[in-house]
């Protein structure tokens, strides 16, 4: 089987991976920094309530939490789970999961911004949100683009755990062609396919993390 009948069966993994990669993206950043917000909130009850669950979702493995997202329904409220169900419980999980760390990242950007700018801003007029929108903020993405490349590069990687509940994404599809064709061709493929994938988000994130190089 040479590479170009490899890649043509493998693309429908491919398309896959990248959805999951894009939605991913999509909802665990916003999702991270609302837990961020409410991890620094002065209320006792929901600043425990976001530290227990950043703890859950960092101290457990992420195969295991896409199986009880994709379960739960069932076991939990009698539910009937459908096929289409399983990619919905894909990026449920994985928004879970990785918002969590995105959480302890924003988190760590806005606390390392001296406290001097946030009243010099209030001096100004500026209400809290304006503050943090127009001048915290940016300087929270410049500081904390290195630690978020590290976690969207991962997330390339663990797309592939996708398949624990039968989601057929790269690695799936790289699986399921090597056993049938007894040849390991479709995982060298994978392998080039993650790698090079990798050094675009890297690129990308370099792109952008020099466009805000005048933040200091």
């Amino acid at each position: 089987m040479n590479l170009q009948t490899l890649v043509t069966q493998l693309v429908s993994g491919m398309v896959t991976s990248i959805e999951i990669f894009l939605l991913t993206l999509l909802f665990s950043l916003p999702l991270g920094l609302l837990i961020a917000f409410v991890r620094m909130s002065k209320n006792g009850f929901l600043q425990f309530a976001a530290k227990v669950y950043i703890s859950v979702m960092r101290g457990t493995p992420l195969m295991l939490q896409l199986m009880v997202v994709y379960f739960a329904p069932y076991y939990v409220f009698g539910l009937k789970i459908t096929p289409a169900y399983r990619f919905v419980a894909v990026i449920i999980g994985f928004a879970l999961n990785y918002a969590a760390y995105f959480a302890e990242i924003y988190r760590a950007g806005i606390e390392s911004i001296a406290l001097g700018q946030w009243e010099a801003a209030r001096l100004l007029g500026y209400s809290r949100v304006a503050t943090f929108f127009r001048i915290i903020f940016p300087q929270v993405v410049k500081r904390i683009l290195p630690p978020v490349t590290n976690e969207v590069i991962t997330l390339v990687k663990d797309t592939s755990l996708a398949f624990v509940i039968a989601v057929s994404e790269m690695f799936t599809q790289a699986k399921a062609i090597a056993a049938a064709q007894a040849n390991i061709m479709p995982f060298v493929a994978a392998g080039i396919f993650y790698y090079v994938f990798n050094v675009l988000v890297a690129f990308v994130m370099g792109r952008i993390e020099k466009r805000l190089s005048y933040f200091n």
